[in-house]
């Protein structure tokens, strides 16, 4: 199986669908699975049909297991080299600034780079009775990219998280906000998502795009600074015609005719 058979990619009406598709290895982020993520993002943003993006799985009980923890290890024995030095792109950086925002319709359970996912996306929909976890402390490996975390969780928590390594029910993160919504079954799960994702790509896409990116870099700013940096990325929204068209479509009692422009 190919990196592209273990992403799918779609587009549809404005929504961009991405698979992940390794159920007989519960969705684990291998080399090839990690380096197609990267090459997708940039191709993402260049497409300007995309407005909003579900990441999802195929089914087997677990959105994403993580790293590829056998196919690591066989690279270290084979090449005596970390399966980091493979990896263009090892925490998904670059999925972070996507412009549209990316919906995680988590149809099971996730940890360590599942949840890493979980966190670089902007909306999160979870299966009920599902769990989380960030075990890297548990088998040696790092946790650099939970960082953002810090600003969606309470420190105590994060801790947690990061040093004792065990499981959390789904409902925990959803009552603390991490999880937008908690669905019954993964069918539900994707359908909250593609709920979401149409009412965003029905949305004014300049301002959803700038709403998106000042909240992101605000998470690293103060707050004046995060003001300012957001006043100067919605001067392209303001002076645009969807901010024309909204109030007028308004006025008129009609659907704004978005450009994107």
């Amino acid at each position: 199986m190919t990196a592209s058979d273990e992403i799918l990619f779609s587009v549809e009406d404005g929504i961009a669908t991405v698979t992940l598709n390794r159920p007989e290895r519960k969705n684990a982020l291998s080399v090839g699975v990690q380096n197609r993520f990267t090459e997708l993002w940039p191709d993402i943003d260049a497409d300007r049909s995309i407005r909003v993006v579900i990441l999802t799985s195929t089914d087997c009980g677990v959105f994403c297991a993580g790293m590829d923890l056998k196919e690591a290890a066989e690279i270290r024995a084979r090449e005596n080299v970390d399966v980091i030095s493979k990896i263009k792109d090892v925490f998904q950086t670059r999925m972070r600034r996507v412009k549209a925002p990316i919906i995680a319709a988590m149809t099971g359970s996730f940890t360590a780079g599942g949840m890493l996912l979980a966190i670089n996306s902007d909306l999160r929909v979870g299966l009920r009775g599902s769990r989380c976890a960030i075990t890297e402390a548990k088998v040696g490996r790092g946790t650099p990219w939970v960082m953002p975390l810090l600003s969606m969780l309470p420190q105590p928590l994060v801790m947690e998280l990061v040093t004792v390594g065990e499981w959390f029910p789904v409902e925990r993160m959803y009552d603390l906000g991490f999880l937008n919504y908690v669905e019954d079954t993964p069918d539900a799960v994707r359908a909250r998502a593609r709920k979401l994702a149409e009412t965003v790509r029905d949305n004014a896409p300049l301002s959803v795009q700038a709403a998106k990116a000042s909240v992101v870099a605000g998470m690293s700013m103060g707050c004046d600074a995060a003001l300012e940096n957001a006043n100067r990325i919605f001067m392209e929204v303001y002076s645009s015609q969807d901010a024309i068209e909204g109030p007028k479509a308004f006025a008129e009692k009609r659907k704004p005719n978005w450009q994107g422009r």
